[in-house]
């Protein structure tokens, strides 16, 4: 360091974000609205906003419903269908369609074309075993509102309606099945996110930071956080205090939790997954699909390997996307660096990784194959979705990383965890998103969450609580068991965001 700006003179900010992903972009606007007075600071390594797993190329762009994705729906072993959690993700999503449409009516979103777009999804399988599994999901679905309008085919020539490119040279005597749900979306939440930042950014009290990494925590006996934060193009340091503190910093975020010494991250470690997309750069091929098509994940596998092929707009371009191709890494982030894995094991968390790691083999020989996978391979595994493709009309492209969560367990010492978890502090004036999947998607309902668990004293007042339901109207309702409700706040989003159906 060449020199330090202690900034003394400068007043505690009441929010403190780290990292300028979807997570802070989503909880800055949100406390914003409950109170225009709050002061914020966003504070961001990149020079860029939305440049790690937030960016368009680096996930899947799903506006993750549980309409075409199979991991949400497991098969018990009496051969029913569980749909608890399909019913849970797709009202967390509907929350994120009411926000973003209450943001765009009151002018704090543009055009929501720029963020979100319609396209179906669709999951498809085949071979009898597995049809017979999409009918009874299909089924068991239909007895919740949330999916009211989903439709069902084994009918090859229906499905090729749907999804030319799918059925195109597939063996007529195999046993095909797909679903079809035309509500489904397509999310930018690289755009969404700088979208969000634009409009944070024109607010009084609220300072962005970009090129500004965060080294230490120290909170004193007057309960206010010390950041100490460097400034990578003048190499200074500077303080941050701050009320409240929020890490939302993708890969990022398990370091920077283990430095605020807090009880509640003891014990946390992370297991970091690259993942690759092939890119279709034949715009004839790209023209004849337009669809999210989910599949089954092959046995043995990972739920983050659901392989799809994906229409997606980025950029205001049509694109067409196949994969993920997993592999591992031992970077948290896409522009980490190849020791963090390494620098995240101490003593508080290495028995849960070596027991997480032992119960887990499996999933590491997965990705060590995926990583050793040739051309032709990844070829094989495209044509089971497209069996007309052509190698030379698709080109390999690396998306971002993920850090799944690994935690203690009182019973197996340390388990693998495959969503999303919140660390906060027993006083909450520090909280942590660590995880991947459904991530973006059901960030607003993430943040509602923590909104709760750390304001509970302002959330209670009538002030927030009606300030909550405009921005979504229904907050503290089950739309899962309210038809009435769920065509109601449905319809008002499907028509702010511009989204058919």
């Amino acid at each position: 360091m060449t020199s330090t700006d202690q900034n003394p003179a400068k007043p505690v900010t009441d929010v403190v974000l780290i990292g300028a992903g979807i997570m802070s972009a989503t909880l800055g606007v949100l406390l914003k609205s409950l109170d225009p007075n709050l002061t914020i600071a966003v504070y961001e390594r990149l020079d860029a906003v939305a440049a790690e797993s937030s960016d368009a190329w680096n996930n899947a762009g799903t506006g993750h419903s549980a309409f075409c994705e199979l991991n949400y729906t497991p098969e018990r072993p009496d051969g029913t269908i569980d749909i608890s959690k399909a019913d849970k993700i797709a009202e967390q999503f509907e929350m994120s369609k009411q926000f973003w449409a209450s943001l765009v009516q009151e002018g704090k979103l543009p055009d929501p074309t720029t963020f979100i777009q319609s396209i179906p999804h669709m999951s498809f399988v085949w071979g009898a075993d597995n049809v017979n599994y999409l009918r009874k999901r299909y089924e068991s679905l239909l007895h919740s509102p949330l999916f009211k309008g989903m439709e069902f085919s084994e009918d090859p020539a229906q499905i090729a309606a749907w999804i030319p490119l799918v059925m195109d040279g597939r063996d007529a005597t195999e046993p095909v099945a797909a679903t079809h749900m035309p509500i489904g979306t397509d999310v930018n939440f690289g755009s969404l996110t700088r979208c969000l930042f634009e409009h944070l950014k024109e607010q009084p009290g609220v300072e962005f930071h970009l090129g500004h990494e965060v080294e230490d925590f120290r909170r004193k006996a007057d309960g206010i956080w010390r950041i100490k934060i460097e400034n990578l193009t003048t190499r200074q340091d500077r303080i941050e205090r701050a009320r409240f503190v929020f890490i939302g910093a993708g890969g990022g975020t398990l370091p920077l939790l283990d430095k605020t010494n807090i009880p509640e991250a003891h014990g946390y470690g992370g297991f970091p997954v690259s993942g690759q997309w092939l890119k279709c750069r034949n715009p004839e091929v790209i023209a004849r699909h337009q669809a999210k098509v989910y599949g089954k994940p092959a046995l043995g596998s990972p739920p983050m390997s659901m392989p799809h092929l994906d229409t997606r707009q980025i950029n205001g371009q049509k694109e067409l996307l196949f994969g993920p191709y997993a592999g591992f890494t031992t970077k948290f982030l896409k522009k980490g660096s190849y020791t963090d894995l390494f620098r995240s094991i101490e003593v508080g968390n290495i028995r849960p990784l070596l027991y997480a790691g032992a119960r887990n083999l499996g999933l590491t020989r997965y990705l060590i194959g995926q990583v050793l996978l040739s051309p032709q391979e990844r070829t094989a595994v495209l044509r089971e979705y497209y069996p007309k493709a052509d190698p030379a009309d698709w080109q390999l492209e690396v998306a971002g990383k993920r850090v799944q969560v690994i935690k203690k367990d009182k019973k197996v010492g340390g388990v693998l965890e495959f969503g999303t978890e919140m660390v906060t502090s027993a006083d909450g004036s520090v909280a942590a998103l660590l995880g991947a999947s459904p991530g973006a998607s059901t960030a607003v309902a993430i943040m509602f969450d923590l909104v709760q668990k750390c304001f509970p004293e302002r959330v209670a007042t009538p002030e927030w609580q009606a300030r909550l339901r405009e921005l979504v109207p229904s907050f503290g309702q089950r739309m899962a068991t309210d038809p009435t409700l769920t065509a109601a706040v449905r319809e008002r989003s499907q028509r702010v965001l511009q989204l058919e159906g």
